[in-house]
């Protein structure tokens, strides 16, 4: 995953706005657009100006990325790979001319509130360029060895990253509703 510091334009955007949450961001973000399920093409055409790996984007998988500016035609992206309490965030990728306005951090948060919400508790990336800007967000860098196996399995980490990549994780909080009803249908999130 290759990404650099990204943000979105403040001007107008379509849509519902919302206000990210971004740990350790320093600042806060302004109000801007983040909606899931941003348009195949959008995705496609976002992951190639970042010269990011594609070929593994399903159509599945796309439910669960998030898009940012435009509804028809996002200044940025992001997607999660969701595997009971760990995911993979991945994909992440803004348009040149809009980093450094917020757009980046608020795709992170969002899919961090996602990956929350169904019962993920650690988030893993891969990343060549973006370290610093993880970090910022509170992710820390651990051996990949480490990594749990249902990641190591990922087409990301197995083969589309080089193994220089830093591998980073950040720890969610524990969501009690999502806790408290898999205790009632008898499913169990690995903590």
């Amino acid at each position: 995953m290759t990404v650099e510091k990204s943000d979105l334009p403040n001007h107008a955007l379509d849509g519902a706005r919302q206000k990210p949450r971004a740990a350790g961001a320093g600042r806060e973000l302004a109000m801007m657009n983040v909606f899931p399920r941003p348009p195949a093409s959008a995705v496609t055409r976002l992951l190639a100006e970042a010269e990011l790996p594609s070929s593994d984007v399903s159509t599945a998988q796309l439910e669960h990325f998030f898009g940012c500016g435009s509804i028809r035609a996002p200044d940025g992206i992001v997607g999660l790979e969701l595997y009971d309490s760990v995911a993979l965030l991945r994909s992440l990728a803004v348009r040149s001319d809009c980093r450094g306005r917020g757009c980046g951090a608020a795709l992170v948060a969002r899919a961090e509130q996602h990956a929350e919400s169904q019962g993920v508790r650690e988030i893993y990336l891969l990343t060549t360029t973006a370290e610093r800007f993880f970090e910022r967000l509170g992710y820390t860098r651990v051996p990949r060895e480490a990594a749990p196996l249902a990641i190591r399995q990922t087409q990301e980490f197995s083969v589309l990253c080089p193994s220089s990549s830093a591998f980073m994780v950040k720890q969610l909080p524990a969501n009690p509703t999502v806790e408290r009803d898999a205790r009632k249908s008898g499913a169990r999130h690995s903590p």
